[in-house]
C-alpha cells in the first residue's frame, strides 16, 4: 500500500505556517479522496482512504504529530509496521531552497538542511524514499529562518501557495495511481516548461 506523509507541526498555533505545507497538502488531499478511517496510531494520525476509480486505489494519508524535528519516529514506526513499504512512501514538505510555488519531486536524496526529512533518513537509516518539496522561498536576509518557516504566508503570497497546493495534490493523486516516476515525468517537466 502506498502512503503519503506530510511533515508539518500540530496544534493550531502552527496550522498556517510556511513549514506545515506538509500538512496542507494532507490535508487538501483528504478532500479529493474517500477517506475510509482515521486514528492515531503510534505517533501519527493515519487515515485509510481510497480514489474512486474502476479499480479502486487504497492509500494511506499520515501525519507525524511528534513535531517536525522527531518526524522520523512516526514513519519509522509505519514502515515497521508492515503496512507501507519504503519505495511506496512520499514524504511532503517544505524547502527553503526552492522558489516560492515551485513543486520538485525526487526518488531519493539527502535532507537539504531540513530537519524533518534528517530525522526520517535517520529513523529509517536510509535516504531512498520519495519526496515532494513545496518551495517557500528564503527568508530576506538578516532574517531569522526559524521565525520564517515558523510565520504565515504574506496575503500576498496566498493566490500562489494555493496554486502550489492543488499542484501538489494533483502530483501525490498521480504518485498514488500511476507512480512516481509518472509523476515526475508529469510535473517536473511542467515546471521546466514554465521556467
Amino acid at each position: 500500500m502506498r502512503a503519503v506523509v506530510g511533515l508539518g507541526n500540530p496544534g493550531l498555533e502552527y496550522r498556517v505556517t510556511r513549514h506545515n505545507i506538509g500538512f496542507t497538502v494532507v490535508d487538501q488531499l483528504a478532500q479529493r479522496v474517500v477517506v475510509l478511517d482515521e486514528r492515531y496510531q503510534g505517533q501519527a494520525l493515519v487515515a485509510h482512504a481510497q480514489i474512486r476509480t474502476a479499480e479502486p486505489v487504497r492509500f494511506l494519508l499520515v501525519k507525524p504529530l511528534t513535531y517536525m524535528n522527531r518526524s522520523g519516529a512516526a514513519v519509522a514506526r509505519l514502515v515497521a509496521s508492515g503496512q507501507v513499504a519504503l519505495g511506496e512512501l512520499l514524504v511532503v514538505y517544505d524547502d527553503l531552497d526552492l522558489e516560492l510555488g515551485r513543486l520538485r519531486l525526487r526518488p531519493r536524496g539527502g535532507s537539504g538542511g531540513h530537519r524533518g526529512v534528517e530525522s526520517i533518513i535517520n529513523s529509517l537509516g536510509t535516504d531512498q524514499f520519495a519526496r515532494l518539496r513545496c518551495g517557500i522561498g528564503r527568508p530576506a536576509p538578516g532574517e531569522d529562518v526559524s521565525a520564517y518557516v515558523l510565520s504565515p504566508f504574506d496575503p500576498a503570497e496566498r493566490e500562489t501557495v494555493e496554486h502550489m497546493v492543488e499542484l501538489a495534490v494533483e502530483a501525490a493523486l498521480v504518485f498514488l495511481t500511476q507512480g512516481l516516476e509518472a509523476a515526475m515525468n508529469r510535473y517536473n517537466n511542467l515546471r521546466q516548461q514554465a521556467e
